[in-house]
């Protein structure tokens, strides 16, 4: 356990932000797991808001420095191809 004043601060800083980025890590995971078991399902327009939601999060994600800027592009990239395949797919149907 720290014995100065300022390693105590800094130890209780720690843990609150650990706290903080375990919610929104596992906020965003949850996100993720939602749009994915839309468009699982097939629903375009569902699927559609999931990932404006999700993409909303990434972004958050991204900004607190929980994720690397370059990981939530790369995971919005594929999100919204997956989206676009759905959508080209249901227009098949049609």
């Amino acid at each position: 356990m720290p014995t100065m004043k300022s390693a105590k601060k800094r130890l209780r800083q720690n843990i609150k932000q650990n706290l903080r980025n375990r919610d929104c890590r596992s906020a965003l995971k949850t996100q993720i797991k939602k749009f994915l078991g839309v468009a699982k399902e097939g629903k375009v327009q569902a699927a559609e808001e999931e990932l404006r939601l999700t993409v909303k999060k990434l972004d958050k994600a991204a900004a607190k420095g929980i994720l690397h800027k370059n990981t939530a592009s790369r995971k919005k990239s594929r999100f919204t191809t997956k989206l676009n395949q759905m959508k080209a797919a249901a227009q098949q149907k049609n």
